[in-house]
């Protein structure tokens, strides 16, 4: 894994957020792990306490639950995207999600404790705050329109919105995730599939 290209993505990508100067960089950047998870390797696991949040640098990951022995996908985080199981990250209790990665994935992390050691650090304690308000919001964003997309869209618009974000990181996904992600059977998302082929 080439570490300074991952923290240069880092870097650029959290300027939507919060941009640091030079010294409050040095000090943040010592707060930073880098590994990869491999395909199929989990970034958590239900009953195991979810200890970082990572930084996808390059690869993908699914979340997703176990109901009657079916794994039911409900997301995926992409390349220059957060992965966490949050809410176990934040109160620091185990996790009900599994998040796992659909391919080899390059990740920048902090781990809880480390998030801690910089909300208590002058120099940093303010941009750590906003940084954390900021993911907090976009996680409350993603998770609204997920709820309302499944209340007034169809399938199929589902489906359509989600061919927006990027054909190339479709065609990364088995469709099974992708059908289930969409709340219907892969056989109606083969349907739903060349209904549009034929309409183009």
């Amino acid at each position: 894994m080439d570490t300074s290209r991952a923290q240069s993505i880092f870097r650029e990508q959290l300027k939507k957020y919060v941009e640091f100067n030079e010294a409050e960089w040095i000090v943040f950047s010592q707060h930073l792990d880098f590994s990869i998870l491999k395909k199929k390797k989990y970034f958590a696991e239900p009953g195991t306490v979810c200890k970082d949040i990572g930084f996808i640098a390059k690869g993908s990951v699914r979340y997703y639950h176990v109901k009657d022995g079916e794994e039911i996908t409900g997301y995926f985080s992409f390349e220059n995207e957060f992965v966490s199981s949050y809410k176990s990250y934040l109160t620091q209790t185990p996790s009900l999600t599994y998040v796992q990665a659909l391919e080899d994935t390059e990740l920048v992390t902090i781990t809880h404790k480390n998030m801690q050691l910089m909300l208590a650090n002058p120099m940093l304690a303010y941009k750590m705050e906003r940084f954390g308000r900021l993911i907090a919001e976009q996680y409350l964003i993603c998770y609204e329109d997920r709820i309302s997309s499944f209340i007034t869209q169809t399938p199929e618009e589902r489906y359509l919105d989600l061919l927006s974000t990027g054909r190339e990181i479709l065609q990364r996904m088995p469709q099974h995730y992708i059908a289930h992600f969409l709340g219907i059977t892969p056989v109606s998302l083969s349907r739903i599939r060349k209904r549009i082929l034929a309409s183009v």
